[in-house]
């Protein structure tokens, strides 16, 4: 195809993919993820300000717990995408049984996973926490939290790859709803099992842990029942015969483990990242912090549209309509990009309201509020980062967006963030535009991926 034919279909596909009907399929499948990640970001405040109310070495044992739980959700995730594209890919061939089957081989792999990360976590518990800076008043807290939390980490981990294997079912509400009633089992536990109630008198940090822990353990029950009960197209029979499927296994390690190198690179990038962030002070980390946390909640609108992408892609290739599939992930696309061009003209315009509701100190307020401003600018950009990254690994193309994460990560956001910040002297600002201008390169470098369509050809067993 030569560049005048690409460009023609590429335009036709544009102006078709924005249909009523294409509208009516994504927007079900987006909005009750959007909600379920909310209820995330909820979930993971609520241990912190419970520990808030004991003291600064529990709010930071729940800190550094937290940064070794994403390394860990890095493996887990990998699961979650290798299962969510096969899943969806049998679905859109009319092939339930064998998406049941690959569900089956995702919960085998999740548990040996998990179980050989919560044995590394019991044994080496003490010497992790030291190296990630826990000092010893810290590790008092740190310790039985990490334990509580760590160590039974198969049970976060089944609650990640069954609701990826819904979402690539087509079915984005039970894990919503399910979300949201461990949210609330989290923040009532949390209360009890720290703090006390009648003649209980409560376990302090590991309380929280537990509570967490309970409230995943009943998500993941929740999950296999209405997968068992067939509440879904796919049902699941627990007592059939559990054997290993070489081929599928290794066709979900296949697509999943690119996926999970790409989460690991970006872990460890934003450790170099945090480092030269707080080698510029104080004032410059409690700003970037609290602009991240402004910014956690412009992701949510293409983390939605992205799992609408990711499904839609898979289950029409599998149904070998690969333009339907292309279209879809364009309108995904444009419905994200408009909710967070909407959201990128609030932040640029209330910045200076939003950055009160944090702090009062008038340095740090200043440098939040030009840190909010760079990040309303490339939201559409990372609209398109995240929603095309979903649509290429929905076909089982997740070398790509490793790659380009890889280019990003490390030869964008950390050269060029010492570059602005030290060599330039801009400090957070310059940490911040080199975050921009990794997501702008990483955006374009997707799309271009995704407009040559050889995601299309990529065979899954």
């Amino acid at each position: 195809m030569n560049n005048e034919q690409f460009q023609i279909k590429n335009n036709d596909i544009l102006r078709n993919c924005f249909d009523l009907k294409t509208i009516k399929i994504i927007i079900p499948l987006a909005i009750p993820v959007i909600i379920e990640n909310i209820l995330q970001v909820l979930l993971s405040t609520t241990d912190t300000y419970f520990a808030g109310k004991l003291n600064s070495n529990a709010i930071a044992a729940v800190g550094i717990t937290s940064l070794i739980m994403n390394i860990y959700i890095a493996f887990f995730i990998a699961v979650g995408i290798g299962t969510t594209t096969i899943v969806s890919r049998n679905i859109g061939l009319n092939k339930p049984n064998k998406a049941a089957e690959a569900v089956k081989q995702s919960i085998l792999l999740t548990v040996i996973i998990s179980l050989i990360i919560g044995i590394i976590s019991y044994i080496f518990a003490d010497p992790i926490l030291r190296i990630l800076g826990a000092k010893p008043e810290v590790l008092v807290y740190a310790l039985p939290y990490f334990m509580a939390v760590a160590v039974p980490s198969v049970f976060l981990c089944l609650m990640l790859v069954l609701s990826s294997a819904l979402r690539g079912a087509g079915d984005t509400k039970i894990p919503m709803v399910v979300s949201l009633v461990a949210n609330l089992i989290n923040i009532i536990l949390n209360y009890i099992l720290i703090f006390g109630i009648w003649n209980f008198k409560g376990l302090g940090i590991v309380g929280g842990g537990l509570a967490t822990t309970i409230a995943r353990i009943i998500a993941v029950i929740m999950l296999l029942t209405c997968l068992c009960k067939g509440k879904t197209i796919i049902k699941l029979n627990l007592f059939s015969k559990w054997i290993i499927d070489q081929k599928l296994l290794i066709s979900i390690s296949r697509i999943g483990i690119p996926a999970g190198i790409e989460k690991l690179i970006m872990r460890f990038g934003q450790l170099v990242y945090g480092a030269m962030i707080i080698a510029l002070g104080t004032s410059a980390y409690v700003a970037h912090n609290i602009a991240g946390t402004i910014e956690s909640y412009s992701y949510l609108p293409a983390m939605g549209f992205g799992v609408a992408a990711a499904t839609m892609v898979g289950n029409n290739l599998g149904a070998n309509k690969p333009e339907e599939a292309k279209k879809f992930a364009l309108a995904a696309n444009t419905l994200s990009t408009i909710l967070m061009v909407i959201i990128g003209i609030f932040f640029f315009i209330a910045a200076p309201f939003l950055v009160k509701v944090f702090t009062s100190d008038k340095e740090v307020q200043r440098l939040v509020v030009a840190v909010i401003r760079i990040i309303a600018l490339f939201q559409p950009f990372l609209s398109l980062t995240l929603v095309i990254s979903s649509a290429l690994q929905g076909a089982g193309d997740t070398k790509f967006p490793m790659y380009s994460t890889l280019i990003g990560i490390w030869g964008i956001r950390v050269v060029f963030g010492y570059l602005f910040s030290i060599i330039f002297d801009l400090g957070l600002v310059g940490i911040w535009l080199a975050y921009s201008l990794d997501i702008i390169i990483r955006g374009i470098l997707l799309l271009l991926r995704f407009l040559k369509d050889k995601w299309k050809s990529i065979k899954i067993s």
